[in-house]
C-alpha cells in the first residue's frame, strides 16, 4: 500500500441502523457469522473486487483493503432503531430471510442490539404499527397524553442516541445507515430545502408537511459527525440544505436508494442496448415482493417514492437527444406488487420491445427471481466501509463514486447535472476514487 493521507482505521466502527428489519438483521447476522469464520460475505465487493493499479510491468490487481485502509469487519459495532422492540434476534427470526442454522451461532451477540425508540410519523408510513417510538414529555402537569415529538426535538433526541451509542460502545467513529421502510414523496420545496437556515427554520417551527423524520435522521448525524447513507428512495439528504450541511460539517454522505435486484438489472443490461446501437420501444417493470418493504409500498403515497427512483434509471443511458433515432419514443413503466407469500423472496419481470435492423420488433424477456435483504446486505456492508474510508481520507459531500451501489444516484440537480445510471461507468468511478485515495493514478476513462 502506498502512503497516502487517509487517516488509519483504527478502533471501533460504530455501524446506527436506522430499521430492524430484514435489510438489517440480515446485514449484522452475517457480518457476526463471517468474522466467526462460519459465513461468506459473498456480495460485498469490499471483501472480494479487485482493482487494477499501474500499468505495464507495474500493473497489478489488489483487493481494496490492499489500496485503502478499510475497517475490518472485527471492529464492527451494531446498534439500531426501530418502530417495533424485538431485538436483533428475534426480528431475524420473524423476517424469514435466514434459516436458524444460520442465526443461532450469533444468538448471543444479536439479542444484544436491541433498537432504540424509533423518531417515527405514521403519516410517512401508514402501513406500520409499531408503537416503540419517541414520545414528547406529557402536555400537563397531571400527566396528559403523549405526542410525537416535534421536529426539532426528534434531532435533540437522535444526536443524544448517537452520543450515547458512541460512548457506551467504545466507537471511534459512528456512521448511520437508513435501512428502514421509504417514505410517502417529499417533492423539494426551494422554500425549504434549497437553504440551510431555511430548513432548520422549519424544523423549529414543526412543519411535519416538508420535513420528514428521515431528515431529522440525517441531520442529526451529520451534526454529529457522522457519515449518513440513504437506503431508500426518500428525499433526505437528496436537497441543498442538506448538501450545505453535509460540507459545513466536513461529513460524506450518499444515496440513495440500494441497487440490489431489478434496478441492477437495468442499470447492466441498458448499456448493451446503446453500445450494440438497438432502439427501445418500451420497457414494462414489475415485481412481487411479500417482506415490511412490499407492505409499505403497497401503500400509493410511498410506491410513488420508489416509482421515481426506479424510473430515474433508463433516461441518463438511454438519451433521446443523442440517438433520436433509437430511443425518442420509449414508454418506461414501473409496478411494484405486495404478495404475502413470497415473503423476502423478490421477483421482478421485464419485459423490453426493442427493435433493429429496417425497424424490425424483438423482446427480451427477464425474470429475476431473488432475495431482496441477500442483495442488500452486501451493499449496506459496502457502502458503510466505503463512506467511513471517504470521512477518513476527508472527501465531504455527496460521494457521487459510490453510484453504483444506489438505484438513484444523487447529483446536482440545481446546477443541471446529470446523474450516472450507468452500471459499468459507475465503476469506472468506483476504481479510479479507490486508485486516487490510494495513491494511485485515477487512469480509466469514464467512456
Amino acid at each position: 500500500m502506498k502512503l497516502t493521507n487517509i487517516k488509519p482505521a483504527t478502533g471501533r466502527l460504530g455501524i446506527l441502523v436506522v430499521g430492524n428489519g430484514a435489510v438489517a438483521t440480515t446485514l449484522m447476522t452475517g457480518v457476526l457469522m463471517a468474522r466467526r469464520s462460519l459465513a461468506k460475505p459473498i456480495g460485498a465487493m469490499t471483501q472480494y473486487d479487485r482493482v487494477r493499479v499501474g500499468r505495464g510491468e507495474a500493473k497489478k490487481y489488489l483487493k481494496y483493503s490492499e489500496i485503502v485502509p478499510l475497517a475490518r469487519l472485527s471492529d464492527i459495532v451494531f446498534g439500531c432503531w426501530d418502530v417495533y422492540p424485538q431485538n436483533a434476534y428475534q426480528s431475524a427470526v420473524y423476517a424469514e430471510v435466514l434459516r436458524h442454522e444460520d442465526i443461532d451461532p450469533v444468538r448471543d451477540e444479536l439479542e444484544q442490539i436491541v433498537p432504540m425508540p424509533a423518531a417515527f410519523d405514521r403519516n410517512y408510513a401508514k402501513r406500520l404499527t409499531g408503537n416503540h417510538i419517541k414520545h414528547s414529555a406529557p402536555t400537563s402537569s397531571e400527566g396528559g397524553s403523549e405526542e410525537i415529538p416535534g421536529r426539532w426535538q426528534m434531532v435533540e433526541m437522535l444526536r443524544e442516541d448517537i452520543r450515547r451509542f458512541k460512548s457506551e460502545k467504545g466507537c471511534d467513529r459512528v456512521v448511520v445507515l437508513w435501512a428502514a421502510s421509504t417514505e410517502i414523496y417529499v417533492p423539494v420545496n426551494e422554500a425549504v430545502h434549497y437553504r440551510l437556515s431555511d430548513l432548520e427554520a422549519a424544523m423549529r417551527a414543526d412543519d411535519r408537511e416538508h420535513i420528514a423524520p428521515s431528515m431529522c435522521y440525517a441531520y442529526a448525524a451529520l451534526s454529529e459527525g457522522c457519515p449518513f447513507i440513504m437506503g431508500a428512495p426518500n428525499t433526505t439528504v437528496d436537497t441543498p440544505a442538506m448538501w450545505q450541511l453535509a460540507e459545513q460539517q466536513q461529513v460524506p454522505i450518499a444515496g440513495k436508494d440500494f441497487k440490489t435486484g431489478q434496478t441492477l438489472v437495468k442499470s447492466g443490461f441498458a448499456p448493451i442496448l446503446s453500445t450494440r446501437c438497438l432502439g427501445l420501444s418500451g420497457w414494462f417493470s414489475t415485481n412481487i415482493l411479500g417482506n415490511r418493504d412490499g407492505l409499505v409500498l403497497d401503500e400509493p403515497e410511498n410506491f410513488r417514492t420508489k416509482e421515481v427512483s426506479k424510473l430515474s434509471t433508463l433516461e441518463t443511458i438511454l438519451k433521446a437527444q443523442d440517438q433520436p433515432d433509437l430511443y425518442a419514443d420509449y414508454y418506461h413503466k414501473v409496478r411494484i406488487n405486495y404478495y404475502p407469500p413470497r415473503g423476502d423472496r423478490k421477483e421482478s419481470w421485464d419485459n423490453i420491445d426493442i427493435y433493429g435492423w429496417m425497424n424490425y420488433p424483438m423482446q427480451v424477456k427477464i425474470n429475476f427471481l431473488c432475495r431482496d435483504s441477500i442483495l442488500a446486505a452486501p451493499v449496506c456492508l459496502d457502502l458503510c466501509l466505503l463512506i467511513d474510508l471517504a470521512a477518513r481520507a476527508e472527501r465531504y459531500g455527496t460521494q457521487r463514486w459510490l453510484s453504483f451501489f444506489l438505484k438513484s444516484p444523487m447529483h446536482d440537480y440545481t446546477q443541471g447535472e446529470e446523474p450516472v445510471n450507468n452500471l459499468y461507468q459507475q465503476h469506472t468511478m468506483l476504481r479510479n476514487a479507490l486508485r486516487e485515495m490510494g495513491g494511485y493514478d485515477a487512469d480509466e476513462e469514464m467512456d
